[in-house]
């Protein structure tokens, strides 16, 4: 800070006889020599006297004392305290003489320019943050006083307490000054020592590790939580008594938290004295209501606490959330529930009875959306379930949390409750942090999935900003090569429905895993809409011409390699076909569940026109239970069946192809039938049936890094041919075609990183059942780029 100074001492001599503001001045301290004379008299005129910057209008402006009236000592002492409370001025006059009011002002300065001096360990920006005295504003004595304390604040919570900051002016011409903040830091006051006394239960180690004070080391330069805070001790003791209360000692508490300054004055010793208690246990858990709809008894069963359970504040807090959302979906949006402890130190057991009661009626005023940069207001508006006007209701402010997150475009989304501007009126603050919507691929890379590829594409899920899905593709690879385009309108012709069209043409070079290319062009219209709270529907139509193709060569007579299968299928076919999606999701979060479950049937019917005829039916289904953030059990499942109609077999570009990414540890169309010859081709199932269980695990590291890990197990069949593809070219059962419907089994670990580069997954499997003809893999990878 010293080139600041310099430019002061350059400006102004009088800094060498600068004024602590702490011991007083004349000319700039707060109005403690105005006064008014006792007087009384009508006043004839009224004359302003000492005014430099400010304009005689504005003085009169604020004096409650017009030409004509008549005024007495009350009056005048009214007025002077009037103008001294504008802060505009250091010392103010008034006195009656003859019929002129003589208003005698000293002004304020204005502030020029505010240094901070002696600052190392707090930067001069965040101290400008904290100040309330800025550049141009009025100088008075009372706001350096109170920037001063805020100041020692700072440093106290940053550790330093014997901090002392002097403020100082510095006269410049025009009424102006230059106010100085003298910082003398200090040294940081450490944490020398945490102990408890009391504790038997848990180790001094296992405290430490609940409270957030921390010792101080010489290798702990990167935290700020080894430093001596007053607010961060009370806060501690917070911490202790809900660690306490949620393993059981109900009657825990903490008698005395200490800080002593060692002798040398160069830290704290923190000691906490704590009294744990017994362990109780719940005894009896009861509802009492006064609302005649909701039956106490019927409400005590969905209560997450039975008796005879370890006591834990936490399931007393889940309980009452649980009553809360009930009654509201029961049509009961205000409700008060309140729980009542008895407990019983003879049997050290808690009984809990909570009190369900009609709470107060709120209703939402206003609902004020913030964070959102780029995505419009009303895409988010739409999604809410509450309007402005409307009772509050927490269960459709949770439900519309959860359909803002489903969106997809926000990282982090929380609905905020506010005061309003009257008892029976709230706000709501709708709080989302936007994340990357889009993925952009131009790249060349090796994929253990897609081998080769290179590929040029961008999506982008909130086109514009207005929840609109657009996706352009370019991929070519030693697998797919792909041209697509897509684009999706959430809110078809301003209703809930959601329209879209696909334009696509693909070609799958199968020749290392079943000996044949396909080409695919054509297009896709599609209809979504909900049909209740949790449900939805969709409706498709597809036109598509297909073109199976196989090597001469391969199919030439006696040197034939592949299966006669696929010589069969060769050709160019159309496919017209109508379809129907059905989803039912009961899931507690539509990103990232925790609780719930989620089912999908869909339905394709081909033949309407067209030269193919089948039906394919396929199923999903979900069920997530999490144990905390950290282990989340998630047990899925899917199955398909396809047949043909009106004589029609099933081409093989219609079957089912499963591994890679929807069977981890085997090939893409790694299982299934398979023709055994010197080429093993996969012929494709028309049945299949795969299970995942999994469960995230922890991997102890920052969440910054952004690595999530999982162990999984997948398992399942797939198989089932037409009679016709059994057989050899001479009519024969073809004994090299293998089609079973054995079980296979894989286990392993995934690991997701979101990389700078964008999301990478990793899988580790391990087979652990598996037809002699599968083909397996133990390791794959993909990645992505998301902008």
């Amino acid at each position: 800070m010293i080139g600041p100074m310099n430019k002061i001492r350059a400006h102004s001599a009088a800094f060498a006889t600068g004024v602590a503001l702490l011991l007083g001045s004349t000319a700039l301290t707060a109005p403690q020599a105005a006064f008014a004379q006792a007087q009384t008299g009508v006043v004839q005129r009224i004359v302003v006297q000492g005014n430099e910057r400010i304009e005689q209008g504005t003085v009169l402006s604020y004096l409650p004392i017009q030409p004509g009236e008549t005024v007495d000592p009350a009056r005048l002492d009214l007025a002077l305290k009037t103008l001294a409370r504008t802060d505009l001025f250091a010392d103010v006059k008034i006195e009656l003489v003859g019929g002129d009011l003589v208003v005698k002002v000293v002004e304020n300065p204005i502030i020029n320019q505010v240094v901070f001096e002696g600052n190392s360990a707090l930067k001069e920006d965040k101290l400008k943050d904290e100040v309330q005295i800025r550049p141009r504003g009025i100088f008075t004595r009372s706001k350096v006083q109170a920037d001063v304390q805020r100041i020692i604040e700072l440093y106290r919570r940053s550790g330093r307490i014997s901090a002392t900051v002097t403020p100082k002016v510095v006269e410049l011409p025009q009424k102006r000054v230059d106010l100085v903040f003298e910082i003398n830091e200090g040294p940081k006051s450490g944490v020398l020592g945490v102990n408890f006394l009391g504790n038997s239960e848990f180790s001094d180690n296992d405290l430490r590790d609940v409270i957030v004070t921390k010792e101080s080391h010489w290798y702990k330069f990167l935290t700020s939580n080894d430093n001596y805070d007053p607010d961060r001790i009370e806060y501690d003791r917070e911490q202790l008594r809900k660690h306490y209360r949620n393993r059981g000692f109900f009657d825990f508490r903490v008698v005395a938290s200490v800080a002593e300054l060692a002798t040398d004055k160069n830290g704290f010793a923190v000691t906490y004295t704590i009294d744990e208690g017994p362990k109780y246990k719940f005894g009896k858990v009861t509802v009492e209501t006064e609302l005649k709809k909701l039956d106490g008894n019927l409400l005590a069963q969905i209560l997450p606490i039975r008796t005879g359970q370890l006591y834990e504040d936490e399931r007393i807090e889940q309980a009452t959330d649980a009553l809360t959302f009930a009654a509201g979906a029961a049509g009961f949006a205000f409700v008060d529930v309140r729980p009542r402890y008895v407990p019983n130190r003879e049997t050290n057991t808690v009984d809990v009875v909570f009190s369900v009661r009609e709470g107060p009626r709120v209703y939402v005023d206003r609902i004020d959306i913030v964070g959102n940069t780029r995505t419009l207001d009303y895409v988010l508006r739409r999604e809410l379930e509450v309007a402005e006007g409307d009772a509050y209701n927490r269960v459709l402010v949770d439900r519309s949390k959860n359909r803002i997150r489903s969106l997809g475009f926000f990282k982090d989304v929380n609905i905020e409750e506010i005061p309003g501007a009257q008892p029976d009126r709230t706000a709501l603050r709708v709080k989302v942090e936007e994340q990357p919507t889009g993925e952009l691929s131009f790249s060349a890379g090796y994929s253990s999935v897609d081998k080769l590829v290179l590929d040029v594409g961008i999506t982008e899920r909130n086109f514009r900003g207005r929840g609109q899905n657009l996706r352009a593709r370019v991929s070519v690879g030693s697998l797919r090569q792909q041209i697509d385009f897509g684009f999706t309108e959430p809110r078809f012709l301003g209703r809930d429905l959601r329209a879209g069209l696909d334009l696509y043409s693909y070609r799958y070079d199968l020749s290392d895993y079943a000996s044949y290319d396909t080409k695919s062009t054509g297009g896709t219209l599609r209809l979504g809409f909900p049909l209740t709270q949790n449900a939805s529907m969709s409706l498709r139509y597809q036109l598509r011409q297909d073109e199976v193709t196989v090597a001469d060569s391969l199919c030439s007579g006696t040197t034939q390699t592949v299966s006669s299968i696929l010589c069969l299928q060769r050709g160019a076919y159309m496919t017209s076909l109508i379809g129907y999606g059905l989803r039912l999701d009961k899931r507690n979060d539509p990103i990232q569940p925790t609780r719930g479950w989620f089912a999908d049937l869909n339905q394709d019917l081909a033949g309407l026109g067209g030269d193919v005829k089948y039906l394919k039916t396929e199923a999903d289904a979900g069920w997530y239970w999490g144990f905390n953030k950290d282990f989340i059990f998630s047990a899925t499942g899917s199955a398909g069946y396809i047949e043909g109609w009106g004589g029609d077999d099933i081409r093989i570009n219609d079957r089912f192809y499963k591994g890679g990414t929807s069977f981890r540890g085997f090939e893409i169309a790694g299982i299934g039938p398979r023709d055994t010859t010197t080429q093993s081709n996969s012929l494709g199932a028309k049945l299949y049936a795969i299970g995942t269980v999994e469960l995230t695990v922890p991997t102890f590291l920052p969440d910054q890094y952004g690595i999530k890990a999982a162990v999984f197990s997948d398992f399942g069949t797939a198989g089932q041919l037409d009679d016709v593809d059994r057989l050899g070219a001479d009519g024969q059962p073809n004994l090299a075609i293998k089609d079973g419907l054995g079980l296979r089994a894989s286990a392993g670990l995934s690991i997701d990183w979101k990389s700078p580069m964008g999301p990478i997954r990793f899988d580790f499997s391990r087979i652990l059942a598996k037809e002699n003809y599968d083909r397996t893999e133990t390791f794959r990878f993909s990645t992505s780029t998301r902008f």
